[in-house]
């Protein structure tokens, strides 16, 4: 545990930012399974959760928490899948 003031603080910041990504992160994730799974059994919803999974890769892009390769790449295999 840090001793200085001003390191104390970094680490308080830090797990609070850890916390807000890991939530991030976990709702990109979700989206794009919800999509996944709603293509797989042939749901009445896929374009919506389509739309959904899209804009929750670019917020996670946007946020820094996936880099832009990563972010173009996702899209265009949800698209593909969306296409069969």
């Amino acid at each position: 545990m840090p001793i200085i003031k001003s390191a104390i603080e970094r680490v308080k910041t830090n797990e609070k930012a850890q916390r807000r990504n890991a939530a991030q992160l976990s709702t990109y994730r979700t989206a794009v399974k919800k999509f996944e799974k709603a293509q797989l059994n042939g749901s009445d919803d896929v374009k919506d959760l389509y739309i959904n999974a899209i804009s929750a890769i670019d917020r996670a892009k946007s946020k820094g928490l996936i880099k832009a390769n990563k972010a173009a790449r996702d899209k265009s295999r949800l698209t593909t899948k969306l296409a069969k």
